[in-house]
């Protein structure tokens, strides 16, 4: 497991998870095993993705006058990611569901009807659909606490914390930055509703 797990914040943010429970004889995969079980479309978007953050940064360092075409490519670029994201989404998933709640560059958060045991691993698609990300990687459970109950257990539910065991680095940077990107859009709204209620 990562040792700098707590290197990264969280963000509360709403998202789809799909794990499957890794099989405890078989050992986690390098990082070029993880490549190759990654979907066509998984691994499009994250060559898509790596390409334009490599291209914007470059353009970024050119003078004021390219601000035009930075916002052009900027908007060529949403538009190659979301055709991407509805292919990724067309593609069959597996694994189990689950809705997840919190995310960072360390791990994530979901609620489960079922308790998972600490120490398992999974295999986990990460898909958060606002900031177009989409991750494979490998999580072992680090807590399970059970949230919601009632007499007959009907309505159980359990908040697990998910921690990377294996991800990799391309994929903690696309998680930072959408992790920056909800945490500063929950500050424009935060602003927005002071203003608002002035």
């Amino acid at each position: 497991m990562i040792n700098d797990s707590n290197s990264y914040f969280s963000v509360p943010h709403q998202f789809n998870v799909y794990l499957t429970k890794w099989d405890a004889n078989q050992p986690i995969p390098d990082d070029n095993q993880l490549r190759q079980m990654q979907s066509t479309g998984l691994k499009l978007l994250s060559e898509v993705k790596a390409l334009e953050a490599s291209c914007l940064l470059q353009l970024r360092q050119l003078d004021t006058e390219t601000k035009a075409i930075v916002d052009f490519l900027k908007l060529q670029s949403r538009k190659v990611d979301l055709v991407l994201q509805h292919v990724l989404e067309k593609e069959t998933q597996t694994g189990q569901a689950y809705q997840g709640f919190q995310f960072g560059g360390s791990g994530l958060s979901i609620f489960s009807p079922t308790e998972l045991n600490e120490g398992e691993l999974f295999s986990c698609h990460i898909y958060l659909h606002a900031e177009v990300v989409a991750v494979l990687c490998i999580c072992e459970v680090v807590s399970a606490k059970q949230i919601t109950s009632n007499v007959d257990d009907t309505n159980e539910q359990w908040q697990i914390e998910l921690a990377f065991a294996q991800v990799l680095d391309e994929d903690v940077e696309q998680l930072v930055k959408a992790s920056l990107n909800v945490q500063q859009k929950m500050l424009k709204l935060r602003k927005q509703q002071r203003n608002d209620n002035l």
